[in-house]
């Protein structure tokens, strides 16, 4: 029987690793924000002399949502693989983020719903400036998704702060 349990234990570790194909696909996809990135850039140049103030601000705004969702990408991917599938060796490695030395799931859930903020707060100041061209309903709704995000994220951080707080107490 323990011959039984000890095989069962092992598989059910190994199958960490099939998230591994999620974050390939991940990579992936950070690949099309790339290209978006760059299509949106050559836009912008291309077109600078004959835009607009508004124009510009609103293609920049697009270009800095791209790279937040980049970031959180990165967050997922990187943060995401050390956490739950296997550690990345780069002790020695001279670009290591100094996040991840101390990610774990809570600090994980923080940093994405920091982000999460982020890019909702580009999308709400995009909505904000293009304002006379759409509904209130429409306005009313990104305001209300934005505080949800904002309520949400307080609350993962709460959380992640009393569980903490509960490690530490029990382990004294």
């Amino acid at each position: 029987m323990k011959k039984t349990i000890k095989a069962m234990e092992t598989f059910i570790f190994w199958s960490r690793w099939l998230q591994a194909p999620l974050y390939l696909g991940l990579i992936a996809a950070q690949g099309v924000y790339v290209y978006q990135f760059m299509h949106e850039l050559a836009h912008l140049i291309t077109k600078a002399g004959s835009l607009g103030e508004t124009e510009v601000m609103l293609i920049v705004l697009g270009l800095i949502d791209v790279v937040m969702i980049a970031n959180l990408l990165i967050m997922v991917i990187v943060g995401g693989y050390e956490t739950f599938v296997s550690r990345l060796d780069l002790e020695n490695h001279e670009d290591k983020p100094e996040w991840l030395s101390h990610v774990n799931a809570g600090v994980l859930k923080v940093k994405l719903a920091t982000a999460l903020i982020g890019i909702s707060s580009i999308h709400l100041l995009k909505t904000f400036i293009n304002a006379d061209q759409l509904t209130d309903r429409v306005i009313i709704a990104q305001v209300v998704i934005h505080m949800s995000f904002l309520v949400s994220a307080l609350v993962v951080a709460w959380v992640d702060k009393i569980m903490t707080s509960s490690l530490i107490s029990a382990k004294h």
